[in-house]
């Protein structure tokens, strides 16, 4: 550690030690056990403004995942240093630009780390940095309409011009499982002891339903209740909406035997709360816990889902979303309608539902036996 000039600009100086110098003594004399968070907050300034975001109603109503997504993107901006020693989040947001912005976003872009022979090596993060960019364009428009005369209407993180690939680098495919995979996937499971597993990963299939829906949304109750028992109700929290899925056609057919038949079980034994709850016991919970975390982490049940995959030999590449794109890929290839796709996916119940109740059960019973029909067409041909 070494003195240094505070330079002679009086501001400048003062921000300089309050907000560089003085922490980075503290982190230094507790080893590392401070952090580098600025002393306080300048009123004005980006993480002022990210402050506002936080406090504002339009943050509450943010789904758990993107709202996560959003405070890394905004404390990335925030933390980046400047060439003057100072973060970006000390900026007052009256001096923005969109020069400075494109600025920081370039720097952003490219994270400089080391490889196995210690050599510097840059890598892209454009997935991270894009996301910093929307999370801060977001804050800037939610403040900019809560202090109207504090923030700027001019939004120097609007109209970027983003790119969610670099120049020449091909489309990144989304993996989908074909329903080969999803079988040997559930047989696995099953095997393996991940019986709950096994059944979610067949409702995401038959129900389009997200990876942190079908673990962190679907309740008990949810299936088959007393007001609605030839019914389930899936819920997709992302866009809040919802979907009262037929279980019997028009006939009283069962539309999803195979699935029906497991998640009777569960109901047998599960009195209430979310349907999938890990197969084995908790050290902190005489009862089965829910594989999703108070904190809405699924990093656990990844991981289970990795070693399954691993196990049945399938592609390194599947997860357990690809299972969710299989069903949409079935729906595409047995010939759906663009509306019955719609229905399927996620159609609001609380407000087109009543106008709409005939026309949707018809078009997911139309649609889930179409499926069904392709499926065992598929199954024909490759005996």
């Amino acid at each position: 550690m070494k003195a240094e000039p505070l330079d002679e600009d009086y501001p400048a100086a003062v921000e300089r030690a309050e907000y560089v110098l003085l922490p980075a003594f503290d982190s230094w004399r507790s080893r590392g056990l401070t952090d580098m968070v600025p002393v306080g907050i300048a009123q004005g300034s980006f993480d002022w403004l990210a402050s506002v975001f936080k406090a504002h109603q339009k943050w509450k109503e943010i789904d758990h995942k993107p709202q996560r997504l959003y405070e890394q993107g905004l404390a990335l901006f925030a933390d980046h240093l400047l060439k003057d020693g100072t973060r970006a989040g000390s900026k007052q947001i009256a001096d923005f630009t969109k020069g400075f912005v494109d600025a920081v976003y370039a720097k952003l872009l490219i994270v400089e780390e080391k490889d196995a022979d210690g050599n510097v090596v840059q890598r892209e993060r454009r997935r991270f940095a894009n996301a910093a960019m929307t999370a801060c364009r977001r804050a800037w428009f939610v403040g900019q309409r809560a202090e109207e005369k504090k923030v700027p209407a001019v939004n120097p993180f609007s109209k970027m011009g983003l790119k969610a690939r670099a120049p020449g680098k091909p489309v990144r495919e989304t993996p989908t499982a074909t329903w080969d995979e999803l079988v040997a996937f559930r047989a696995k499971a099953n095997e393996l002891g991940h019986r709950s597993v096994a059944t979610a990963a067949l409702v995401a299939w038959e129900w389009l339903q997200r990876e942190e829906h079908v673990f962190g949304a679907l309740e008990i109750s949810h299936y088959r209740p007393k007001e609605r028992p030839n019914s389930v109700r899936i819920v997709h929290p992302k866009n809040g909406e919802e979907a009262w899925w037929p279980l019997f056609d028009e006939t009283g057919e069962n539309l999803f035997p195979e699935l029906m038949a497991e998640l009777d079980e569960f109901k047998q034994t599960t009195v209430s709360g979310l349907v999938f709850r890990r197969d084995h016991s908790h050290r902190r919970s005489p009862t089965p816990v829910p594989w999703i975390t108070a904190k809405q982490d699924l990093r656990y049940l990844r991981a289970v889902v990795k070693k399954i995959v691993r196990a049945a030999d399938l592609r390194e590449e599947l997860s357990f979303t690809p299972f969710r794109h299989g069903g949409f890929t079935e729906g595409a290839d047995s010939d759906l309608t663009d509306a019955e796709l719609r229905a399927a996916g996620r159609h609001r119940s609380s407000r087109q539902l009543p106008t709409y109740a005939k026309r949707t059960r018809k078009q997911l019973i139309s649609g889930t036996k179409k499926r069904r029909e392709e499926r065992t067409k598929a199954a024909g041909l490759s005996e």
